[in-house]
């Protein structure tokens, strides 16, 4: 009877414990699934209107649509690696934007495929041009799932990088970088492969883990329950 009574009491914690997970598990989902979608939100008003970029300063709500004048040093560019599209591995070309009066811009200049070998980089070649102006949207560096991902600036121009932050990338390029970038409109010819989205997982999906999650819970409830009254009917009629 004892060991009945303590596989049971060990049975009870462990439905509440599997309970707890999965509702508080069910919040995260919740709780990023609402990050994502204000993301997106604001992703979709960037697209609303453009505005010049005033002076020094990328001081614009994230995503915003901007114009800003420069001149493209194509002489220093980085390939931002461990990037896809439509599941085909590449890189992101990252070009800096000399600005008088301001800080160099790093333009995001859209995707390249990966050529087959670590030794043989897309050729990024960018003619010498003088001042013109570019359009995009003001974005943040994209950041690894995990850190191991992560790689600083290396070797001859252009350097491979992995999901370097932007302290790493002024001082690769000797000289201090705004700390946004500008992802560049696909019209512009100066650049490759773009289908700019809000970054993330639809929001729609972290909703949906939330509520798979949330399923578990209420079936980890049922099940327990059901158990411990066929137990106790047994217990009354054995």
């Amino acid at each position: 009877m004892r060991r009945r009574g303590a596989a049971r009491l060990a049975l009870a914690g462990l439905a509440l414990l599997a309970t707890v997970l999965f509702v508080r598990l069910g919040l995260w989902q919740w709780q990023r699934g609402t990050a994502g979608q204000a993301q997106w939100q604001a992703f979709a008003r960037g697209a609303d209107t453009r505005v010049p970029l005033a002076g020094a300063s990328t001081a614009v709500p994230l995503y915003q649509r901007v114009t800003v004048t420069g001149t493209l040093d194509g002489a220093h560019q980085f390939l931002l690696d461990n990037m896809s599209f439509q599941g085909r591995p590449g890189y992101e070309v990252l070009t800096v934007l000399q600005r008088p009066g301001a800080l160099p811009l790093v333009i995001d200049r859209g995707w390249v495929p990966f050529s087959g070998s670590r030794r043989v980089l897309p050729d990024v070649h960018l003619e010498a041009a003088g001042p013109r102006a570019l359009t995009g949207r003001i974005a943040s560096l994209p950041s690894p799932g995990l850190e191991l991902g992560r790689a600083a600036p290396a070797g001859d121009w252009p350097k491979v990088t992995a999901f370097p932050d932007m302290a790493e990338l002024s001082a690769a390029y000797g000289t201090a970088l705004e700390p946004r970038i500008l992802l560049l409109d696909a019209q512009d010819p100066a650049g490759y492969v773009r289908a700019w989205r809000a970054p993330g997982m639809s929001p729609l999906r972290h909703f949906s883990y939330a509520i798979q999650w949330w399923t578990f819970a209420g079936l980890t409830v049922l099940v327990s329950g059901v158990i411990a009254w066929r137990e106790r009917r047994r217990r009354r009629h054995p």
